[in-house]
């Protein structure tokens, strides 16, 4: 005799549904239960109940031929389908998935890894959401709130889901024609429900999508049932558990049976006492506010908690919902500002955490991505570092500079980048290979990403793209996709970054991205045509930076003038990396002038752009000699004379060796100062030259005395004993602090 069947429909990642399920399982004990899934990745299902598993989890199948061709199938601790497998698992009932074959899904919808969308709905705007549609007609702002005060209330849980199946059977008359697929999909399902109920020892829980119940319930005879199934599409296919994040259970990241808020359904199903419900969340929102400064009293929490109530008695609700504790913190919480609320609305609702899975689990479509582009590249890991030497100009060596290039946007770091030999051109690249065992680990993780090397590189990159509020970290990152011939994600980096520089007046800001983006125009030659898009913008935001320069450089103090001064230095050597000259470089030279004659320009900068200047051959050593004579007076406070002359000789020593017109010009200034100044100022010219060697500055002071002119003097400085110098040679010593030459 064939055993009794119970159809129970739910709510993807609804707690309340999942609640109320737990609660009928109980009830009803079944022998078996059967799940809305792949029916051939039923082999898997007992590993939800590994305690290494933690939700936010997916059942991935792909393609075994091409794993772009995949699915996703979510599982969060408040979906009803978990909490039916780990029942099932804990009391030894029969447990296996029902629905078309994932070789069929694949087979008919390849090329989305998100097509678990499309595995539980219809096309039709009902059959997408129809407790959704239930909600909205009763006036409620999501399921989840309508289906928290329909469910949760309810004294059993039998009546409910002869409910929700009565309304399903309304929508139902009200949609239309289902899709093929959708036919094809419920004449499954009851096929394996019909085998069940013959096989089973006693009661068979069928738990489905809301919207599926009265199809199920249908009868239709086994060969109208077959007839729908023959002759469609197949493909090999394999299966497996990847991590997935709590954003990427909403609704708003594309998934089609998402939730809008993954965060208030955590908080409905870990929060048991449905009395505690309003003041946890409240307390909950008022930490994270905290956390982010804002200030927020006890007693505005309190409050917050009145006005939720008061505004469930005026909607008729039984107990506050999302929207009244919403829009009681929005009040009482925000001041009223909805600004506020957006702050900590992502964090709140949605949350960042990634799931786990146990290390047992079967081989992952990235890894076998990996095993053949290694292959096909004849890299071989090895556990030994061991070097490698890539000529991008050659197919082979470009495809293997591609492929670490990925891994490294994976943070799978197979290959680390050594000196690039730039001085062989930009066609050369160096490295350092070591395969270590976590790097499987990490590519796993990277299935939320994608399921090839490209795809989740593509995503990783695009996803901290989105989040980077940094302009040179931006540009930065859009290197890296263009190194790693990502052009997804490349082209909509660009678009971020060209967004950003438009709106942005942070000079420093502007000129940090110039350097990156220099190096993607570099790497242009090597990987043509992925540099385009940013030949354009590169001058636009040095014509940007060099407007808003001379404003940006007034009345700094030490710690912000020397960061713009490193992020000037670092913006002229990437114009003449990117060889931007003609009116571009004119405008930037333009800026430079301008900071010379600013008296209120930070004068650490001035003396840099000074510098720049004169190394672009625009400011002659006599000009030079006259400029220093003039910033280093001594009616100049000696901080702003010590900063002009650090900004405008740090780093040139060793031009000074050979540079003749400019050691003359220095080597004038230095001699003409008084005996009590230069004295004054010693520590700081010894702090400039600081960054010569022994034997730089044993150059210099040759060059400035005259070749061989110290040892030909013999002078010596005994200890405990004076010398009498030449004024300039002792000037020229102390200003070394080398010492005594021999």
């Amino acid at each position: 005799m064939a055993a009794e069947v119970s159809l129970f429909g739910i709510r993807h990642h609804g707690p309340g549904s999942a609640r109320r399920l737990v609660e009928a399982l109980d009830l009803l004990q079944p022998a078996t239960v059967l799940i809305e899934g792949p029916s051939d990745a039923s082999h898997l299902l007992p590993m939800l109940a590994d305690p290494a598993m933690e939700t936010p989890v997916a059942l991935l199948t792909y393609a075994e031929d091409n794993p772009s061709e995949a699915s996703f199938f979510p599982f969060a601790d408040y979906s009803p389908e978990y909490q039916a497998a780990r029942w099932a698992m804990a009391r030894g009932a029969e447990l296996r998935f029902i629905d078309l074959p994932a070789s069929d899904r694949l087979g008919e919808h390849a090329g989305s890894a998100g097509q678990e969308a499309a595995a539980r709905t219809g096309d039709d705007p009902i059959s997408q959401d129809p407790i959704g549609v239930l909600a909205a007609a009763a006036g409620y702002y999501d399921g989840e709130s309508w289906w928290s005060d329909v469910i949760e209330e309810t004294p059993s849980s039998g009546p409910v889901f002869d409910a929700v199946a009565d309304a399903m059977t309304a929508l139902r008359s009200e949609a239309g024609a289902i899709p093929a697929r959708e036919a094809a999909r419920e004449a499954h399902m009851r096929i394996e429900i019909a085998r069940a109920a013959k096989e089973s020892e006693g009661p068979v829980a069928v738990i489905c999508g809301a919207w599926h119940v009265p199809a199920l319930a249908a009868r239709h005879s086994l060969t109208a049932d077959r007839a729908l199934l023959k002759g469609r599409a197949k493909v090999r296919m394999r299966a497996t558990w990847a991590p997935w994040t709590e954003p990427r259970l909403a609704r708003a990241s594309g998934y089609g049976a998402g939730v809008v808020a993954p965060g208030w359904c955590a908080h409905l199903w870990n929060t048991r006492d449905a009395s505690d419900r309003d003041a946890i969340w409240l307390a909950r929102i008022a930490r994270i506010m905290r956390e982010r400064g804002h200030f927020v009293s006890t007693a505005s929490v309190i409050e917050a908690q009145r006005l939720g109530h008061a505004l469930a008695a005026m909607r008729a609700r039984p107990h506050p919902g999302f929207e009244e504790l919403r829009d009681a913190a929005v009040a009482c919480l925000c001041n009223g500002e909805r600004a506020v609320w957006d702050d900590i609305a992502a964090e709140l609702l949605v949350g960042s955490g990634v799931g786990t899975i146990p290390a047992d689990t079967p081989l992952a479509p990235l890894l076998e991505d990996l095993q053949r582009q290694q292959k096909a590249a004849r890299l071989k890991p090895e556990a030994l570092e061991r070097a490698l030497t890539l000529d991008l100009r050659s197919e082979s060596g470009l495809a293997r500079s591609t492929l670490l290039h990925r891994l490294a946007a994976l943070d799978v770091p197979w290959g680390r980048a050594a000196d690039a030999g730039r001085s062989r051109g930009t066609f050369r690249e160096n490295w350092l290979l070591c395969w270590e065992p976590e790097f499987a680990v990490r590519l796993v993780e990277n299935l939320v990403h994608g399921s090839t090397i490209a795809e989740a590189a593509t995503g990783r990159l695009t996803d901290a793209m989105r989040a980077e509020p940094d302009l040179a970290a931006l540009a930065g990152l859009v290197r890296s996709a263009m190194i790693a011939d990502l052009p997804g994600a490349a082209e909509f980096g660009t678009g971020l970054l060209e967004t950003k520089a438009a709106l942005t007046s942070d000079c420093r800001a502007l000129l940090a991205a110039l350097p990156a983006m220099a190096d993607i125009l570099r790497y242009g030659e090597a990987r043509s045509g992925m540099a385009r898009h940013l030949a354009d913008l590169m001058p636009r935001m040095v014509v940007q930076a060099a407007l808003a320069l001379p404003y940006a450089a007034r009345d700094l103090d030490a710690e912000p003038a020397a960061a713009l001064r490193d992020a000037i230095l670092a913006a002229e050597a990437a114009i003449q990396l990117a060889q931007l000259g003609g009116a571009i470089a004119g405008t930037w030279h333009d800026a430079l002038r301008r900071l010379i004659g600013d008296d209120r320009a930070t004068r650490l900068i001035a003396g840099a752009a000074a510098r720049l200047l004169y190394e672009a051959d625009l400011l002659t050593a006599e000009e030079a000699a006259t400029l220093l004579g003039r910033m280093l007076s001594p009616g100049t406070p000696v901080l702003q004379a010590a900063g002009f002359f650090e900004g405008f000789l740090a780093g040139m020593g060793e031009r000074l060796v050979h540079d003749a017109p400019l050691r003359d010009a220095v080597d004038g200034w230095l001699t003409g100062l008084d005996e009590e100044t230069f004295i004054a100022n010693l520590p700081l010219f010894r702090r400039v030259f600081s960054s010569l060697d022994r034997s730089a500055r044993r150059r210099l002071m040759d060059a400035a005395l005259g070749r061989g002119a110290s040892n030909a003097r013999g002078y010596r400085l005994l200890p405990g004993a004076g010398a009498i110098w030449p004024a300039h040679e002792a000037r020229v010593l102390g200003l070394m602090n080398a010492g005594a030459p021999r």
